[in-house]
């Protein structure tokens, strides 16, 4: 695959994708303060709010805006093709989501199955989603991009038709959400400008395909990272949005959930950074010890993000089961821990990589 990749692919944004796998997995790992709770669940708050500083480094590894930026950038290449081929938009649909859904059908029916054999052992018994629910909360992004890659046919070609007036009107929208959610406290409100707000995410990464905005002089890069920075400064400055990208202890409001302007500005700000990047690193990605591993990880990319958790999980059980006692703060015995549990749920996942890639190869060849 290495060897096959044509001159004409845009490494960089392969890259991006295999970044936010190893993130998304190493902060749910590593920089998860998983405890028990007075009532025998695991809760895992993030350490943000104790390390002095720490929000500022949100802004760079809350990557998933860059998921969406990536999923725009491949869908709309895809789409291209298809229409290319002759292909309809119904075909197109169904292939996209078969590359989804196949994968996350076989995580959802094991993990039934073995919900039901211990529903099914004498005792009480408590599910999933009642004494773990931060195991499911990495889920949201697969039910969103769904129904994003539904909406390829449409949203592809309202950007094919109008451009940048996609983007302005989105952005409009997102304005008369938030002023509707925070001014007059309507809360439906909230989670509607969330939904406008991953759509735009997957429209800047039609932007960042369409227009090539990765080749576009200096100044014009500088200009989107400029812009993108200027409204995260505006709006957790001075419309007093949350300064962390993520949820932390003791905030009253979160900037995730619901998705609010903030993460839409986030957006503009990271895709600013990637095309800043991408001349050196498009140079750095052509040597193969250095895009051999981009192959590798987007190989299984949706395999460890599925399965990363069920490898921390088996740790977890592990760890306690040997005697483990799992720290509900960020102490110093905490961080002396982190390589523990870098190492020990790799280990585990790769077993289980091993075990369940070849359902994602499998839902990628042609039918």
């Amino acid at each position: 695959m290495v060897e096959a990749t044509p001159a004409s692919r845009d490494r960089v944004v392969d890259a991006a994708r295999a970044l936010c796998i190893v993130v998304v997995t190493l902060w749910h790992w590593t920089l998860s303060v998983t405890h028990r709770t007075p009532d025998g669940s695991l809760g895992m708050p993030n350490p943000i709010h104790t390390v002095p500083g720490g929000w500022l480094a949100t802004w760079v590894l809350q990557i998933m805006p860059v998921f969406f930026l990536v999923g725009g950038y491949a869908n709309l290449v895809g789409w291209e093709r298809a229409r290319s081929r002759g292909s309809s938009a119904g075909e197109f649909v169904r292939v996209r989501l078969r590359r989804l859904l196949w994968p996350t059908a076989v995580w959802a029916l094991v993990w039934l199955a073995v919900e039901l054999v211990a529903a099914a052992l004498p005792g009480p018994h408590r599910w999933m989603w009642e004494w773990f629910p931060g195991y499911l909360t990495p889920m949201w992004f697969l039910g969103v991009y769904g129904v994003l890659i539904a909406m390829v046919p449409f949203t592809a070609g309202l950007h094919l038709r109008y451009g940048v007036w996609v983007l302005v009107w989105l952005v409009l929208l997102i304005v008369l959400g938030s002023v509707a959610h925070r001014g007059a406290g309507l809360g439906w409100a909230g989670w509607v400008t969330s939904a406008v707000v991953w759509v735009f995410c997957h429209q800047l990464g039609y932007a960042w395909r369409g227009w090539d905005l990765g080749h576009r002089p200096l100044r014009q890069r500088l200009a989107i990272a400029g812009a993108g920075l200027a409204g995260l400064v505006g709006l957790t400055w001075g419309a007093g949005y949350p300064a962390s990208m993520v949820s932390t202890v003791g905030g009253g409001e979160s900037n995730i959930f619901p998705t609010n302007a903030t993460i839409a500005a986030l957006a503009v700000f990271q895709l600013g950074l990637l095309i800043l990047i991408t001349p050196p690193a498009e140079r750095l990605l052509r040597r193969p010890g250095a895009w051999k591993p981009v192959v590798a990880l987007n190989v299984v990319a949706l395999t460890i993000f599925l399965w990363h958790m069920t490898a921390y999980l088996v740790v977890v059980w592990v760890f306690e089961g040997v005697g483990g006692t799992l720290p509900a703060q960020p102490t110093a015995e905490w961080w002396a821990q982190r390589w523990l549990w870098l190492l020990a749920p790799s280990a585990v996942l790769a077993v289980l990589v091993a075990l369940f890639a070849r359902v994602e190869l499998a839902a990628r060849r042609p039918r």
